[in-house]
Order: C-alpha cells, then sequence, then structure tokens
C-alpha cells in the first residue's frame, strides 16, 4: 500500500489542523460565546458533544461544559427562538424542575424546536408534549460486588423508563464512568422518536451503570454484571423494558446478565437484546446500522428516480458500521472510495477507482482479529493511506454520497466546504451526530439532501426490535427474512419522514423528528392522563 506524506497533493485544500486540536479551539468558542452574550443563543447538542470530543471523549467533560453554558443561559437561553407561548411556558417549568439536568433541557429544546409547525397546526398535542416530557419511571440503585483482590466496590445503577406509548420501554444500557441521571435523560428523549420511526412496538427506556469494565477481569465483571441484575430484575421484562448492549456493554455483559436474570426469575425470555445467536439473538444486528443507511438513501434517491448503481461514495469509519455499509454499497452497484479510522490523528485509506469486495473483506478481516487495527496496517498495492490526523472528506474528487460512519462531530465546517466543493448531493449518518450544527446549515444552504442519524442509522434498533419479535414468537428467523424485514422497516421511515416533510414544509431531518413525535402522541392521547 502506498503511504501519501502529510502534504502531498491529494486534496483539494492544505492539510487540516488535527481533529483534536480543532475540537478543543471549538469548545473554548462555545464556552466564550456563552460567557459573552447568553441570552442570544441556546447551545445545540453537536456543540456539547464538540467540548467532550475535544478533551476525554466520555460524557464528564459533555457535562463540564454544558453546565457552564447552561447556568449561563438560564431559562432565557432555553425558549431562544421558541414563538409558541404555550410552549415556552412548558419549557421554562422543566428548566424550574430539572435546573441541574443540562443535557436533558438542552436535547428537549432541541425536539421542541423542530416540533414548533405541529404545535402551531395542532396546538392540542401541546400538553402530549409536556406529558411525553416527564419520564414515567426512573430507576437508581446501589450495586455492590466483590474485585479480584477481595475488596468490596460499590456503583450506581440507573434505568429511566420514559415512554411506553407504544410498546415495552427499549434501549441500551451503557456502562462507563461518566454515566449520570441528566445524560441518561438526555440519550432517551430523542431515542423515543427514533424508536417509534421504525414502525415497531417499542417504547423509550435508558439506563446503565457508572461501571467502568476496562481493565477488569472477565469474573470482576461478571460479578457486576450479576450484582446489577440483582438488582434491575424486578423492573424489566420482555413486555416491560427490554434493554440492549450499549457503549462497554458487549456480548460479554450482555451474557453475564441473561444468565442472571434466568437464574433469578426462572424465566428464558427475550428480556435483553444483542444476545448471541445460540440463546435467542437475530441475524445481521452487527451489519444492521450500516445496512440500513444504505437502504434509507436507496429510497430517497428511488423518490428521485435514481439509484444506488455508479454512485461515487466516500464512508468514513471502518467498525461494523462502516464495514457493512461499504459491503451494502457494493452490492448496490455504487463504489466506495474510502475507509478510515474513526480516532484522531490517524488516517484513511483511498482507492481512486473504488474497493473491490475482496478488499473489504480484507478489512473486516484484519478489524475482526484486532479491532485496535489502524487503516495504515492494511496492505494493499492499490490503495492510497494518507495519515496525519486527515479525513476522507477532503479527497479531490467528484462525490456524490457522503456516508459519515465514524464518530460524532467528524464533519465541521471547514470539511463542509469540501464536500460542497466536491460536488456532493447526499449526506447520509451512519453514526450519531457526525455533522455539527453549523455543517447542518450549510448543507441546507448548498442543496445537500440531509439523511439524519435518527432515520438513516435506525436499522440497529429496528432489528433489535426484530429480535424481540423472534424471541416472543420463538422463532429464529433467516438472515433473507431479516434482511427483508429490515428493508421495508427503513422504506417505511423514509415515507413517514418525507410524507411529514411535505405536510409541515420541514425538511427531512425535522420531517422525521415530527414523524416519530406524531405517532408517540397520537398513542398517549389515546391513553389518557396516565
Amino acid at each position: 500500500m502506498q503511504t501519501v506524506a502529510a502534504r502531498a497533493p491529494l486534496a483539494s485544500v492544505a492539510p487540516q489542523d488535527q481533529p483534536a486540536r480543532r475540537n478543543a479551539r471549538r469548545c473554548l468558542r462555545v464556552v466564550a460565546s456563552a460567557q459573552r452574550d447568553v441570552s442570544a443563543k441556546a447551545f445545540s447538542i453537536e456543540e456539547q458533544i464538540s467540548a467532550m470530543d475535544a478533551t476525554t471523549g466520555d460524557f464528564t467533560a459533555l457535562h463540564k461544559a454544558v453546565k457552564q453554558m447552561a447556568v449561563k443561559a438560564g431559562a432565557e437561553g432555553l425558549i431562544h427562538n421558541i414563538t409558541n407561548p404555550e410552549l415556552r411556558e412548558v419549557l421554562t417549568e422543566l428548566f424550574k424542575k430539572y435546573p441541574d439536568q443540562h443535557e436533558f433541557l438542552q436535547v428537549v429544546r432541541e425536539v421542541a424546536v423542530s416540533l414548533q409547525p405541529v404545535f402551531d397546526k395542532r396546538p392540542e398535542l401541546l400538553p402530549i408534549f409536556k406529558q411525553i416530557a416527564e419520564p414515567e419511571h426512573v430507576i437508581t440503585c446501589r450495586v455492590s460486588w466483590v474485585d479480584d483482590a477481595g475488596s468490596l466496590q460499590v456503583n450506581r445503577g440507573f434505568r429511566v423508563q420514559y415512554s411506553s406509548a407504544i410498546g415495552p420501554y427499549k434501549g441500551g444500557l451503557p456502562f462507563h464512568p461518566s454515566v449520570n441521571l441528566s445524560i441518561m435523560k438526555f440519550l432517551v428523549f430523542e431515542h423515543i422518536f427514533k424508536n417509534s420511526l421504525t414502525t415497531l412496538l417499542m417504547g423509550g427506556g435508558k439506563g446503565g451503570s457508572d461501571f467502568d469494565p476496562k481493565g477488569k477481569s472477565d469474573a470482576e465483571v461478571m460479578r457486576f454484571c450479576q450484582s446489577f441484575m440483582t438488582e434491575l430484575h424486578r423492573h424489566i421484562s420482555y413486555v416491560q423494558d427490554v434493554p440492549a448492549g450499549d457503549i462497554g456493554v458487549g456480548a460479554r455483559e450482555i451474557g453475564y446478565l441473561f444468565g442472571q436474570y434466568k437464574r433469578i426469575t426462572k424465566n428464558y425470555t427475550g428480556v435483553l437484546t444483542g444476545k448471541g445467536q445460540q440463546y435467542g439473538g437475530s441475524e445481521i444486528r452487527p451489519e444492521a446500522t450500516g445496512y440500513g443507511a444504505v437502504l434509507f438513501v436507496e429510497n430517497v434517491l428511488r423518490g428521485k428516480g435514481d439509484t444506488l448503481k455508479g454512485k461515487l461514495c466516500v464512508v468514513s469509519g471502518a467498525g461494523n458500521v462502516a464495514q457493512f455499509c461499504a459491503e451494502l454499497l457494493l452490492e448496490k452497484g455504487a463504489t466506495v472510495l474510502s475507509l478510515s479510522d474513526s480516532q484522531v490523528c490517524q488516517g484513511y485509506i483511498y482507492k481512486p477507482k473504488g474497493f473491490t469486495r475482496e478488499q473489504v473483506d480484507q478489512v473486516m478481516a484484519m478489524k475482526k482479529k484486532d479491532n485496535g487495527s489502524h487503516m495504515l496496517d492494511y496492505k494493499s498495492d492499490t490503495v492510497l493511506y494518507v495519515g496525519d490526523g486527515r479525513k476522507p472528506w477532503e479527497i479531490n474528487t467528484e462525490i456524490d454520497i457522503a456516508f459519515p460512519c465514524a464518530t460524532q462531530n467528524e464533519i465541521p465546517e471547514e470539511d463542509t466546504e469540501l464536500l460542497i466543493r466536491h460536488g456532493c448531493k447526499y449526506v447520509v449518518e451512519g453514526a450519531n451526530m457526525p455533522s455539527t450544527n453549523e455543517a447542518i446549515h450549510m448543507y441546507n444552504q448548498a442543496g445537500i439532501v440531509y439523511c439524519p442519524g435518527k432515520a438513516a442509522n435506525a436499522g440497529g434498533v429496528a432489528v433489535s426490535g426484530l429480535e424481540m419479535s423472534q424471541n416472543r414468537l420463538g422463532l429464529n428467523w433467516t438472515r433473507e427474512e431479516v434482511k427483508e424485514k429490515l428493508e421495508r422497516i427503513m422504506g417505511d421511515i423514509y415515507d413517514a419522514s418525507m410524507a411529514a416533510s411535505k405536510e409541515y414544509g420541514v425538511d427531512l431531518a425535522a420531517g422525521a423528528n415530527i414523524a416519530g413525535f406524531l405517532k408517540v402522541a397520537e398513542a398517549v392521547k389515546a391513553q389518557g392522563a396516565v
């Protein structure tokens, strides 16, 4: 494989600063702006997460930065640009009730902004939004366990059971030291509407623990999982709340949690998703998010009388989402030009004529053997490696579709300029929130069709829902059956988002928010004041 020097003329602009430094500067600008004029602007989730990326890469920095912003901005920042007086009152009331839950308040605000056209047209749904904004149940518990040295350790456990209007609570169970209640509410509030979009019967739930599995032995992880499930089991079941894998919770942790649940309850049910296929897991779960992104944009193209065949695609990342996004793109006849490292200060690989299926398989095999491997480790005589923290958005060629599948905020303003310059027509989010707020604004100004993660990367949660369905029926669907159902679901998500977009005169991203909210709101309205 050829290695391109840091200043090789591959890109159309000079190399960018390393991402960590760039994000750090951006974080300082955000906080400085908060200190200068706190009432003029409410800060977006993307800006908050820039602060997280610039430092530790976990929620600790996010919480600190958002607290600085929110304390300064107060209730005025929360209701800035909210024109509906009753909606302003709802948000102000939430601020008074939860003044310290800054992350949660910000996500409620962002959803509220996109729903203003709904409340203008259907004011009877505004009290429903107020009802949905309050979680149905919030569970906290102490989790005591003994480490390998025989010492007692104590962690906190959480579960926010937010909305069961359209089905059992459903959502991840992250294990990370920075997990707290505000962040769990922040993550699950939008998840309610994402689950709704899948058309499956899934409510919204989230919550894990501040336990850190990194550096722990298998025996320590098992003892913690067993202790946590001893507390959690009374609050979950396959018809009540179905947790899933998340940050720090993979196949090992899910197995230990499921085993303890089964031992305590004497029930073999689908109480968790992300299980191994040997004991109730689903086909194509690893592929689902990447496949879903491709299937979503395929529906967008179909609506314009076009297909993926021959489209030039730039893909970032090299994890499951990027790998299987690339795999399905090739299957659909598109050309995949790149894959990349998700970490900062690394790089990407680029093949001017597009990767073959064999080459994508080689990357998959490399990552499966060592998930910590980098693109520099990939060997091929026909592929270029570009390091020094550079990203594939700089590739100096015409492109049709960008698939950011690496990490949050990977496309800032300067990279958006490159995409526009190279003729990009679609941005499809495989990762969670990979585009900054400025980038999204620039997409809209340039006429780029923006496919937001809430809709485009819903394939993962959709197949989790299909795993729930299989468990209830006592069946194991074939790979082909699950893939066919995923194709239908992603088509339904596009249809619902586009219909709402047209009805309310908004873009596709706001249409996705509206479509997800309307399904939940109608269910809440029908079920009354419960």
